[in-house]
């Protein structure tokens, strides 16, 4: 062999060892975990409004029956028929009807009985908050990580060569809770 073919293969050697391929690949990935973190991000935005849209539909559904039920109870509850008052055609008739509206509004609700999922869809929301700021957790948490490597591998040698050399390596930021109240998750509203 030449000396040229032998330094050409010392160069080739000495280059495949300085982040030619280690400083891209780390880049890369660490910008994919950030994607993963912005996608985080974007779900609790879309998800939680409609979550709680859905639960307030709900508990408004529930809440028309249940104050139904208790109007009819309530007026069932006023119309009193004594002994002295089953001559009178008026005050029988009356008694039916408000009996008669309180068993419709308990057949209304003995019907939607399956239907009322409040306390359910309140716990899925629950769940799905949960799970949410687990999932910006762990998603913040990976792009840290690959944000480590990426700055170890730009850093340490041989790897530092190639990524000053051929790519101007900067190390990047890890992910830092810096807006005021971003600590705190968002707060879930009822309106009540």
């Amino acid at each position: 062999m030449t000396i040229r073919a032998i330094l050409t293969l010392a160069v080739a050697a000495m280059l495949s060892a300085c982040g030619l391929n280690s400083v891209p690949t780390a880049e890369e990935n660490a910008k994919a975990k950030w994607g993963e973190v912005q996608n985080q991000y974007q779900r609790r935005s879309d998800l939680i409004p409609n979550l709680v849209a859905t639960v307030k539909a709900a508990g408004a559904q529930e809440k028309a029956i249940l104050v139904e039920v208790t109007q009819a109870r309530a007026a069932a509850n006023t119309v009193k028929v004594s002994g002295d008052d089953l001559k009178d055609p008026a005050k029988v008739q009356q008694f039916a009807q408000v009996q008669g509206a309180l068993g419709l509004s308990l057949q209304r609700l003995q019907e939607a009985y399956p239907e009322l999922k409040s306390q359910a869809n309140y716990a899925t929301l629950m769940d799905q908050l949960e799970g949410t700021e687990n999932r910006i957790t762990n998603a913040r948490r990976d792009y840290n990580d690959a944000v480590e490597k990426y700055n170890v591998t730009i850093r340490t040698f041989p790897d530092a060569i190639g990524a000053k050399i051929f790519y101007g390596a900067k190390p990047m930021v890890p992910f830092q809770a810096t807006t005021p109240g971003s600590e705190t998750a968002p707060k879930v509203d009822f309106g009540s």
